[in-house]
C-alpha cells in the first residue's frame, strides 16, 4: 500500500507543467513550476515545515508552544498544517490589504488572525511587522517565526525546489523566473540553479511600490518608491535578509492591473486558476521576452492557488472597479 504518514509527507515533489497559449510569442520553452500541489495549495508549506522542525531542533519552538508570524497568508497556511500535525497554536497577523479568503482560510484550520491597516510604515506599532513581535514577547513559549529574515526559508527551497526543478528539466534550464517578497525562494532555488550552472539566469519579479528593482541596480533604498500597492504576495518595503540579492541577475516590474488580467487570462487560456502573483509572474516573462531564445528552457515559478483571490481578481465587479477592465 502506498500511502503518506500525515499531510506534511505529502510537501513538495510538484509537477513542472508546459504553458502554450499566453507564451506562444516566445521562442523558447516555458514550464511553470506548479506548487499549488502542496497541501496547503503554496510553495510556501515547504519553509514553513523547514523553520517549525529547525526551530524544535535548536530548542525555540518548545511543546505545546504558540507559533507567532506576521503573514500575507500563504506562510500562515503552511504553518498551520505543520502546527495541527505536531500540536502547537498559530496566531497570524495579516495587512487589511489580503483577501478575505485568506483570512477566512486561516481561520478554518484553527488559527486566530490578527488584521493591521497596510498604510503604515513598517516601524509603526501597528504595521504587521510590529504586531507580530510585540505579540511573540507578551505571549508565554511562543515564537516568532520571522520568514523574512529566517534562513531555514532559503534553506527549504535550496535543498528541495532547487533539486527538483534541476532534476525535472534534466539540467536543461537557463533561466529560472519568480515573483519576490520574503526572497526566501528566489535565493534558495537560485543559489542551488548557479551551484550546478553558473550560466542560468535568475529573474526577480518585482512590483511597483516595491523596492527591490532600484536597490538591486543602484544599492539605494529609495523610499520614494515605497508606496500602497493591490498586488499580493510580491515586493517589500523592507530588505529582507533572505533576499540575496548576489545571485538575482535581475528584476522586472509588472504593474497591479497587468498582475490582476493575467492571473484571469492563465485560467480562461491555460486552465490555470492560479493566485495573484502567478499573474504578475508570467506577465514578467513576457516582458523579458528579449532575454529568450529558442533554445532555452525558462521555469517559472506559480506560488499559489486561484481560490484565495475568488472576492477579488476573478471577481469582475471587483475588477471593474479597480479599472482593470472594461
Amino acid at each position: 500500500m502506498q500511502y503518506a504518514e500525515n499531510i506534511l509527507e505529502t510537501i513538495g515533489n510538484t509537477p513542472l507543467v508546459k504553458l502554450n497559449k499566453l507564451t506562444a510569442e516566445l521562442p523558447c520553452l516555458v514550464l511553470s513550476k506548479y506548487e499549488t500541489f502542496n497541501p496547503g495549495n503554496s510553495v510556501k508549506d515547504r519553509m514553513a515545515l523547514q523553520m517549525i522542525e529547525d526551530a524544535e531542533a535548536d530548542g525555540r519552538l518548545k511543546p505545546g508552544g504558540t507559533i507567532i508570524e506576521g503573514t500575507s497568508g500563504n506562510t500562515g497556511m503552511g504553518l498551520a498544517l505543520a502546527a495541527i500535525i505536531k500540536g502547537y497554536k498559530c496566531i497570524f497577523v495579516m495587512a487589511d490589504k489580503q483577501s478575505k479568503e485568506k483570512v477566512d482560510i486561516l481561520k478554518a484550520v484553527g488559527a486566530e488572525v490578527v488584521v493591521c491597516p497596510t498604510a503604515v510604515e513598517p516601524d509603526d506599532p501597528r504595521s504587521y511587522y510590529s504586531v507580530s513581535k510585540r505579540l511573540s514577547t507578551e505571549i508565554p513559549n511562543s515564537w516568532y517565526v520571522n520568514q523574512y529574515d529566517n534562513p531555514s526559508n532559503c534553506k527549504a527551497h535550496f535543498k528541495s525546489t532547487g533539486p527538483e526543478i534541476w532534476e525535472q528539466t534534466d539540467g536543461k534550464i537557463t533561466h529560472f523566473v519568480v515573483g519576490v517578497g520574503t526572497g526566501g525562494t528566489i535565493s534558495g532555488v537560485g543559489s542551488y540553479l548557479k551551484m550546478k550552472n553558473p550560466n542560468v539566469k535568475v529573474w526577480g519579479i518585482d512590483t511597483y511600490g516595491s523596492v527591490f528593482k532600484k536597490y538591486h541596480e543602484t544599492g539605494i533604498f529609495d523610499e520614494k518608491e515605497i508606496y500602497p500597492y493591490v498586488t499580493e504576495g510580491i515586493g517589500e518595503d523592507i530588505l529582507p535578509l533572505n533576499v540575496n540579492f548576489g545571485v538575482i541577475d535581475g528584476f522586472t516590474k509588472v504593474t497591479d492591473k497587468d498582475a490582476a488580467v493575467y492571473t484571469q487570462r492563465l485560467a480562461k487560456e491555460e486552465g490555470m486558476f492560479l493566485g495573484n502573483s502567478a499573474g504578475s509572474a508570467i506577465k514578467g516573462v513576457l516582458q523579458l521576452k528579449e532575454h529568450f531564445t529558442k533554445d532555452d528552457v525558462v521555469v517559472v515559478l506559480f506560488h499559489d492557488h486561484g481560490s484565495r483571490y475568488v472576492g477579488k481578481m476573478f471577481n469582475d465587479d471587483w475588477m471593474r472597479k479597480m479599472g482593470y477592465i472594461e
